[in-house]
């Protein structure tokens, strides 16, 4: 069982349409800025991956939210389908939904009705959208959004699925992390040995997925399977056994094996424990299995963008296999010992011939997901 994906669209802090963040990833300049989004005398974190679009003189909220309607406008229209989504089901992964928002009314009495905090509202203002539902899942988010997507077709609920993701900086996040992380990094540095830690990115992605064979139009790829797992292990600390369960399950799931992934979109958020823990289990994996897939980390340019990030990465894994191009991982210079073995892409864009593609998003409390996506042939 496979399912179309016919229309893509992304925003991020590189680039305003899928095409130009892959431009950008493949270009490899570093895009971290200067903290802008709150006073970064208060932080010990002085940089962050944001989208400029904030006015002079301070925030504004739904971001998020804007966001969200521009990504899904156009994938919609990529797809060649109509903005009335009156009886397409929206399902939208975030981590933090509209808490920047909230944090806005509190702290400076921005206007912020009730009801403008729920994607559902703006979806259903600007598409007619009636069935929407959001998974906030924390960094798996929107791979979940996705199965969701798969199963509802399969259940013959809906024919085509929109899968959206979305979320904007938030100073509770921000001061969160900055608080607990160790370290403090300057950059996120996925994979190698400067890595400190995560860094917070902004954006959205959105994909309208099809029942095979019922587009009229050309189709970018197509989503194999994709798996879900809840381990509990620790709050922050990923457990290898989880996110292994989640791999073999991915493959059980597509009905291919290690030998036949080409790519992988690494989660790869720049934390020792989630670099180590997931080099070492893909080691595992890809032992004996030949020469072994291609494999980036996107969060080295985009920042972590959240619960969107795996979705993110998952249209640039389309747009990578199109091309036959991976984009390497930004500033790895000195690989973890962990990585040995593995495909890491250092320095400048690799060349291939890129079939099978896996996205990985590994979120805190053990919540993993892996997705499996064939090129459109």
């Amino acid at each position: 069982m496979t399912w179309d994906i016919t229309g893509m669209a992304a925003v991020a802090n590189i680039g305003a349409s899928p095409r130009e963040i892959f431009a950008a990833l493949c270009a490899g300049q570093e895009s971290r800025k200067p903290l802008k989004a709150f006073d970064p005398d208060k932080y010990r974190a002085a940089y962050a991956y944001e989208i400029d679009d904030r006015p002079k003189g301070g925030d504004i909220p739904r971001r998020a939210t804007r966001w969200l309607t521009t990504v899904v406008r156009q994938a919609v229209a990529d797809a060649g389908l109509s903005d009335d989504l009156s009886q397409t089901p929206v399902l939208v992964g975030t981590t933090m939904r509209e808490q920047r928002s909230l944090e806005l009314w509190w702290r400076d009495h921005a206007e912020v009705a009730l009801e403008d905090l729920h994607f559902g509202t703006a979806l259903k203002e600007t598409f007619g959208a009636s069935t929407t539902y959001t998974i906030a899942n924390a960094c798996s988010a929107t791979l979940y959004a996705l199965a969701m997507a798969t199963d509802m077709i399969d259940l013959g609920m809906a024919d085509t699925v929109v899968v959206a993701g979305t979320d904007a900086a938030t100073e509770s996040g921000f001061g969160t992390l900055d608080r607990v992380q160790n370290d403090i990094p300057d950059a996120l540095r996925p994979f190698d040995a400067t890595h400190k830690g995560m860094l917070m990115g902004e954006g959205a992605a959105a994909v309208v997925v099809q029942r095979t064979g019922t587009s009229n139009g050309p189709v970018h790829a197509r989503v194999r399977g994709v798996s879900m797992n809840c381990d509990a292990h620790h709050a922050t600390a990923p457990d290898p056994d989880g996110i292994t369960r989640a791999v073999q399950d991915a493959y059980s799931s597509a009905g291919v094996r290690a030998q036949d992934i080409d790519l992988v979109m690494l989660h790869g958020s720049g934390t020792p424990r989630n670099d180590t823990t997931e080099a070492s289990v893909l080691r595992r994996i890809f032992q004996g299995a030949g020469a072994g897939p291609r494999m980036t980390a996107i969060k080295a340019m985009t920042g972590h963008t959240l619960g969107g990030s795996g979705l993110l990465s998952l249209v640039m894994a389309v747009l990578a296999m199109k091309e036959g191009t991976v984009p390497p991982v930004l500033g790895l210079a000195d690989p973890i010992p962990e990585t040995a073995g593995l495909g890491l892409v250092q320095g400048s864009p690799a060349a291939g011939d890129l079939s099978i593609a896996q996205i990985d998003a590994f979120g805190f409390g053990g919540i993993n997901a892996v997705a499996i996506v064939e090129a459109a042939r």
